[in-house]
């Protein structure tokens, strides 16, 4: 099974690449920089805190980055230790800086569907922006060659799962 994900993310990888361009090449490395260390998102939840009726919210979405990093960043990765793409291709320059952490999951897809799940799960009106935004820093991942496609979808999905798991327990003890 492992060899079929392999091929597949190769193939896409690929892909990916044969849309490069000059404009895509300046824009991505700032799309990628939105989702550094979930900075973006950090900023965004203490904007929410700050306001009562949003205070809940902030909340959530800082409980399901931490439980996100913990599970991906802080366990899996260092479980799995898949190497990035760009390993074997060192020849090409990266339009970014060399990242230092294993590949799997996706760190970036991972906070940024954290919070796009927290979004949708308890019906915001600005849920589509979220996840716009989070979808580009998933391809700019891609894209900037530091991710495989399997590494992304896997950190959109343990993303989304904290996300549900946050909200289910605020909206079981903080109502």
């Amino acid at each position: 099974m492992l060899k079929y994900i392999n091929k597949f993310d190769i193939i896409i990888i690929r892909y990916v690449n044969k849309t490069r361009n000059k404009v895509l090449d300046r824009i991505m490395p700032l799309i990628t920089a939105c989702g550094n260390l979930g900075i973006l998102w950090i900023v965004l939840s203490f904007f929410l805190i700050r306001k009562e009726v949003t205070r809940k919210l902030g909340i959530m979405i800082i409980s399901a980055l931490i439980l996100t990093m913990i599970i991906g960043e802080g366990i899996i990765k260092h479980i799995v230790k898949r190497k990035r793409p760009f390993i074997n291709h060192k020849e090409e320059k990266l339009l970014i800086s060399t990242p230092i952490t294993y590949s799997f999951p996706s760190g970036h897809t991972a906070s940024s569907f954290a919070v796009a799940g927290v979004f949708i799960e308890t019906d915001s009106n600005i849920c589509f922006l979220i996840i716009t935004l989070a979808t580009l820093i998933t391809f700019s991942r891609l894209y900037l060659k530091v991710h495989y496609p399997s590494d992304v979808v896997c950190g959109g999905f343990i993303g989304f799962i904290c996300a549900i798991i946050i909200v289910y327990l605020f909206h079981g003890t903080l109502s």
